[in-house]
């Protein structure tokens, strides 16, 4: 029975995923109450290390649950194209830990962008002053040099750091219990997400001395915003190696010898997709029945792809745009209000539209 809390719904796939309970039972109640080990006792699905840290950190789990909103909303628009859209939701049924529970591309890349959602939840809320247990990178203090020449270490850097090491012990902790090929897959997708943030942090300064002359410079170490982890990623993922287990069960090999053998920033998978046309709970597929397609485009969202060849409908509706937009000096542009009248297509439904199911 797979629910979710409600305010922070909690799909960190490999920590949980949750049925719906109560509103009293969410992470917002529960940390108002100011009892971590009433909180964190009461939460199904997480193993014993992760209740642990928890306790520890009970104001990180409210940080964690920004996480979750960032992530959810980047897989969402990577997806927005797709047959597989990364929406979760419909009618109340849990339908993402479906999709974790195969090994497929979707699945790497959902562990791989809720790992990084971790990271830069806990990352920025060490920033900004939220965590008791950390707060600006130390280790960015005194004098240092880039190419550009000599700086100070100023400001507050994000301690990017700490935010992965949190991250690795509370995400990677269920999948260190098991042993299996899927739990060594997660483990390495994990390890990807994390990573992508780190590459996108980046050193910004600020100038100082006589009408800007830049005499002396402070500069710090800030991530960069999601959508670049997110942009990341997405190319990671229409790059996703396909693997098999080593014989000792220690790591992968490549499944197809043509390719090359996967590094840590790459993301891997051992199943194949699921074409996601139709409604199959098994696969934690919602179909594309009703799914808006582009008449005009060849790509994944054009309407022969996107209804899986069961055609489209269309209908014409009047919406209202801004047109005839003028730049009045100095300094606003104002527009009038057009009527516009457009077609909108989408998918025909299959012809028995009930859920599949082989359970």
């Amino acid at each position: 029975n797979m629910n979710f809390l409600p305010g922070i719904w909690w799909s960190l796939p490999l920590v949980l995923v949750w049925a719906t309970p109560p509103v009293t039972s969410s992470w917002w109640y529960m940390g108002a109450v100011g009892s971590s080990r009433v909180m964190c006792d009461n939460v199904p699905g997480l193993v014993s290390r992760q209740r642990q840290l928890c306790r520890r950190h009970p104001e990180a789990m409210l940080s964690i649950g920004r996480g979750v909103a960032a992530w959810t909303a980047e897989c969402q628009h990577q997806f927005r194209r797709h047959r597989w859209d990364c929406n979760a939701l419909e009618r109340g049924q849990r339908l993402l830990g479906r999709v974790l529970l195969r090994s497929s591309r979707e699945s790497a890349f959902v562990h791989a962008i809720s790992s990084a959602g971790v990271v830069f939840a806990i990352t920025r809320a060490c920033s900004q002053g939220e965590l008791k247990s950390c707060s600006c990178d130390p280790k960015k203090k005194g004098a240092a040099k880039d190419s550009k020449g000599h700086f100070d270490w100023g400001g507050c850097s994000d301690n990017i750091d700490y935010g992965i090491k949190f991250a690795r012990a509370f995400v990677d902790a269920k999948e260190r219990k098991g042993k299996d090929a899927r739990a060594l897959m997660n483990l390495h997708n994990n390890r990807a997400g994390r990573k992508a943030v780190k590459r996108f942090l980046k050193q910004e300064c600020k100038c100082h001395g006589v009408s800007g002359s830049c005499t002396l410079r402070t500069c710090w170490l800030a991530m960069a915003d999601f959508r670049k982890t997110g942009d990341y990623l997405w190319k990671k993922y229409n790059g996703a190696i396909q693997v098999v287990m080593n014989q000792d069960g220690t790591g992968f090999t490549v499944a197809n010898k043509k390719f090359k053998k996967p590094t840590k920033n790459d993301l891997v998978y051992f199943e194949s997709s699921p074409d996601y046309c139709i409604r199959d709970r098994d696969v934690g597929s919602l179909g594309t029945a009703g799914r808006v397609c582009n008449q005009t485009s060849r790509g994944m969202d054009s309407c022969e792809v996107m209804c899986c060849g069961r055609g489209y409908d269309t209908s014409r509706v009047s919406r209202m745009t801004k047109c005839e937009c003028k730049f009045h000096w100095c300094c606003a542009v104002r527009c009038q209000d057009c009527l516009e009248v457009v077609d909108i297509h989408t998918c025909k439904a299959p012809k028995s539209a009930a859920w599949i199911s082989r359970t």
